[in-house]
């Protein structure tokens, strides 16, 4: 009988510590890196964010990470090309630096800047024009932006004005006493729109303006609410696909003279074509085009910059198949029409690709 207590109570003590063994071991395989509430925190204050797309840090990330500790990707609306390429550079980041990276969907790009210049964010897809804006201080921004520097310039964002075949609008001038959507308020689109219409001499008066984004446009478009309505971006647009799907959809045009004219003033514009075919189009549609920039953060250090630049061109093929329009950017042109200065670790890649 004097054997069997110590017996038992042996027994319960390896009970006890292979319970305790397997609870860590549990422990390490299901933990996952917790930055993503100080991303969520850093991102959140005086914003008009209206989705969020989190890409968590994999076990297979590259143990030479980055300085900061978050990359948060400023995008725009959920269904425009911006956040498409975006979420899969997030990936990116993620996967080879072993960071906490996101997208963060706002008003596309003067927000973009605004959530740079208050250290809201790391990283922004914008507009050439808004960024030339924010530089100067001037249209949408009331003081110069310094805190902004270019990574690289992408591919060209195509202004696409889209009507009804039954509407009887062919150009611009047509606009005149028409419901107009521009983009949402102070988004690069309504930017880039209020520019082109003034170049036609036509204001915000003399139309009835909606504020609205891609998709909110396309469904008061397919709902008779609208008569015409700017949707600029890469091309294809997804939310102009879905549109085309039982809707008599036309394009503007926006005649190469009349860019030409705007473009003295506004040197960011170039005439370029919607080629056939693009929603249904019979024939290629002249407009006018913005060139997209890749902008960082001024305060990265120079490590940071040369290796989001490298870890951007490197995987160019992953992200052009989130995307087709990435298939318009390249290392050689990446340097070409800068509007705001080189991040110089960005200026470190490319000085190295040149040799």
């Amino acid at each position: 009988m004097q054997t069997k207590f110590p017996l038992k109570r042996l027994s319960a003590v390896l009970l006890l510590g292979l319970l305790a063994a397997c609870s860590d071991n549990d422990s390490q395989d299901t933990a996952k890196p917790a930055a993503s509430a100080p991303a969520t925190e850093q991102s959140a204050a005086d914003t008009t964010v209206t989705e969020t797309t989190e890409v968590t840090t994999t076990e297979s990330a590259d143990q030479d990470g980055l300085d900061t500790r978050f990359v948060t990707i400023a995008t725009g609306g959920a269904s425009g090309p911006y956040n498409i390429i975006a979420t899969s550079l997030a990936e990116i980041y993620s996967n080879e630096y072993g960071v906490n990276s996101k997208t963060q969907t706002t008003g596309a790009s003067v927000e973009n800047i605004n959530l740079l210049n208050q250290d809201k964010v790391e990283m922004a897809f914008v507009m050439s024009d808004v960024l030339s804006d924010a530089l100067a201080g001037t249209g949408s921004f009331p003081n110069k932006i310094d805190k902004v520097q270019q990574i690289a310039a992408l591919y060209p964002n195509y202004v696409q004005v889209v009507t009804s075949k039954k509407s009887g609008i062919k150009t611009l001038d047509d606009l005149r006493g028409k419901r107009v959507a521009v983009g949402a308020q102070n988004s690069g689109v309504e930017v880039n729109a209020r520019n082109l219409l003034n170049g036609h001499d036509i204001s915000y008066d003399d139309i009835t303006v909606d504020y609205l984004g891609y998709a909110e446009a396309a469904d008061a478009l397919k709902a008779g609410k609208l008569d015409a309505a700017f949707l600029t971006s890469g091309l294809p647009n997804a939310s102009l696909m879905e549109l085309e799907q039982g809707f008599d959809l036309q394009l503007v045009a926006i005649e190469p003279d009349r860019v030409a004219d705007i473009a003295k003033d506004q040197s960011y514009f170039v005439s370029l074509e919607i080629p056939a075919d693009t929603y249904g189009n019979e024939q290629a549609i002249p407009t006018a085009a913005i060139m997209n920039a890749l902008v960082i953060r001024s305060d990265l250090s120079e490590a940071d910059g040369y290796k989001l630049t490298k870890a951007f061109f490197d995987n160019l093929a992953k992200l052009e198949n989130s995307h087709q329009a990435v298939k318009d950017v390249s290392l050689k042109d990446a340097q070409e029409g800068l509007v705001a200065p080189l991040h110089p670790g960005a200026k470190k890649f490319y000085d190295e690709q040149g040799q």
